[in-house]
């Protein structure tokens, strides 16, 4: 399929003005008019603008299953710093009542004659034969223009601009070539996203403070440590992915190069169903932790700054039985630990 682009650099400012001046919280309609409410019960597409295009405020819609009960929630960050999954994409965006109504909006941007300007420019191309003709009305209900949508915690990114195309024709029940097409495995990664971590607050006996040479036990609450899961869906179609987050193992940077970790990795795995143990009462204050710390030196008049870091194990499962794994996910806290000299009293 042809793509047609405005190539003239003289026309980006006045496309790019002219999409800015439409009101923000209108959406395509059908017919003469540009406002809220449902076309045929499908849901309506707000248009945005990206650069000098039209893109589509993302209609994927996400659920949460085992929402951890913490106040405080992060997302993951990926452990492969290479992974870069898509900051956006395309999907079904516009019925051919809406592109109609659009374009027909933008005319009635009178700005320096800048509404006609830009709305000949998609005439030309939706109406015109450039590649469309007559808005595809003849097709209304036998497919829809897909557009460009961002990911809106990545807008800032360089990827967030690699949809440039103008929305394309795309009949129901076929597949588009364009390689950035919606998936379910860019739902998936859009997923990964959305899902709702616990903040990494660990357990220490001793508490906040403890002492040079004299073991310190860290371990996590079981209860802040569950699967989480979202779904992200694309209301319309049949697309659905589930990215699915699982604890694997605790981190430990004890904040200074005079520590050891327990174990000696600084890499507490899960076993029986936790990560570490507290202390009993009674345990000798000698004791190794199966997870822990052993400061070698004092940390003077500040503390050192211990991170904790959980590594989640992550996966994703569709409707149309494609799956897999996502790269691993990690998110972790500071926390402050005095450490003192022991002191000993000479008689």
């Amino acid at each position: 399929m042809r793509v047609w682009k405005a190539s003239p650099s003289w026309l980006a400012p006045g496309l790019a003005v002219a999409v800015a001046l439409i009101p923000a919280t209108a959406h395509a309609g059908g017919g003469d008019t540009v406002g809220g409410g449902d076309i045929g019960h499908q849901q309506q597409s707000q248009g945005t603008r990206q650069g000098k295009n039209l893109g589509i405020q993302t209609k994927i819609q996400t659920t949460v299953e085992g929402s951890p009960q913490s106040a405080k929630t992060g997302t993951l960050t990926p452990a492969n710093s290479n992974w870069d999954p898509p900051a956006c994409w395309y999907e079904p965006a516009y019925t051919p009542k809406q592109i109609e109504a659009t374009v027909k909006a933008i005319r009635h941007v009178k700005v320096f004659g800048i509404g006609d300007l830009v709305g000949g420019i998609f005439d030309s191309y939706f109406k015109e034969g450039h590649p469309y003709k007559g808005y595809n009305l003849d097709k209304q209900g036998d497919g829809q223009f897909w557009a460009a949508a961002v990911d809106d915690k990545r807008k800032d990114e360089p990827g967030a601009k690699a949809c440039d195309r103008l929305p394309f024709w795309v009949a129901d029940g076929e597949t588009p070539k364009e390689p950035l097409a919606v998936t379910p495995k860019i739902l998936a990664e859009y997923a990964y996203g959305q899902l709702p971590v616990p903040d990494t607050e660990i357990k220490m006996a001793p508490e906040g403070e403890t002492k040079v040479n004299l073991p310190t036990w860290v371990w996590l609450d079981k209860a802040r440590f569950k699967k989480v899961a979202v779904t992200a869906s694309l209301p319309g179609t049949d697309l659905s992915a589930t990215t699915t987050a699982e604890p694997v193992s605790l981190k430990i940077e004890p904040g200074t190069g005079d520590a050891e970790t327990y174990p000696a990795s600084g890499e507490c795995p899960i076993e029986n169903g936790r990560i570490g143990s507290p202390r009993a009462k009674g345990t000798p204050a000698d004791t190794d932790p199966p997870c822990g710390v052993r400061y070698l030196r004092s940390s003077g008049d500040g503390p050192y700054e211990l991170q904790a870091t959980l590594t989640w194990k992550v996966s994703w499962t569709s409707t149309t039985g494609e799956g897999g794994d996502l790269p691993a996910g990690e998110f972790g806290a500071a926390q402050d630990v005095l450490v003192r000299e022991v002191q000993s009293v000479n008689r």
